[in-house]
């Protein structure tokens, strides 16, 4: 079973850009997104395009029209899904969105961004305590999680294409990266890390001076798959040549 995230940046500027041709193309499972930044009405054709790929669809919009936003389109309909965690700033924002399967749960997430400014850096680190809490109670119910989504936060130095001139950026701060230490040790695995330990993988790239060409990216999208599901992912990748949006999908596959 092959499960996707993708930051697609607008849903409707990446299916200018052939995005729905390379999703039937990869015989995706799954996917989860993000920053779809569109209301489901908004969008008949894309609709039209999704429900004749095979997939159920689900939505959690933020309140503020082209902003933000996540999906899940899936072709296992799933036995319930739950639109937003309860906390209702961050439901506003439309930013959790969680699938229950038979044998795991899958989440689509979207953390803020602190790049633009302290007002939202100091949003940024409420989400990540709330999430934190969040989560710990939410996989006592449902062992079988997997977090997919765009986490705004490079873990590790190998994650980034240059660490000591990021030292003091969003998504690089000693803060965010000891959470993300914290929130792995949890319960949960990198997986990308356990398939994919040499450097130069990254999932965004500035669209400043040519970043991407020079493959000078951070790593800021995952899939963190909870421990006692970690023996059934047989895969992960980062296919930096999709290039419908700033970021690019990651891919895990795993055993039925």
């Amino acid at each position: 079973m092959k499960i996707l995230s993708y930051n697609v940046n607008g849903i409707r500027a990446a299916s200018t850009k052939g995005f729905f041709n390379w999703l039937e193309a990869t015989k995706a499972d799954m996917i989860c997104l993000q920053e779809v930044k569109a209301l489901q009405e908004q969008i008949p054709e894309i609709i039209a395009l999704i429900e004749q790929l095979g997939y159920h669809h689900y939505w959690f919009a933020a309140e503020k029209k082209g902003y933000s936003g996540v999906a899940l389109f899936t072709k296992i309909k799933p036995k319930h899904v739950e639109y937003g965690c309860g906390e209702d700033w961050i439901d506003a924002e439309g930013r959790v969105l969680r699938a229950d399967f038979d044998t795991f749960s899958l989440m689509s997430v979207y953390f803020p961004s602190g790049s633009s400014g302290d007002e939202r850096q100091d949003k940024k680190y409420a989400f990540m305590d709330f999430f934190e809490g969040y989560i710990s109670t939410l996989k006592i119910q449902f062992p079988n999680l997997i977090v997919s989504g765009d986490y705004n936060i490079c873990h590790k130095a190998i994650d980034i294409h240059n660490p000591k001139s990021n030292a003091n950026s969003s998504g690089f701060l000693p803060e965010e990266r000891a959470w993300m230490d914290k929130f792995i040790q949890n319960g949960f695995s990198d997986v990308f890390r356990e398939f994919n330990p040499d450097p130069h993988h990254y999932s965004w790239w500035s669209y400043r001076a040519g970043a991407r060409g020079k493959n000078l990216g951070w790593r800021i999208d995952y899939h963190l798959v909870s421990l006692p599901l970690v023996e059934r992912i047989k895969n992960a990748k980062i296919l930096p040549d999709a290039v419908h949006s700033d970021h690019c999908p990651i891919l895990i596959e795993i055993s039925n």
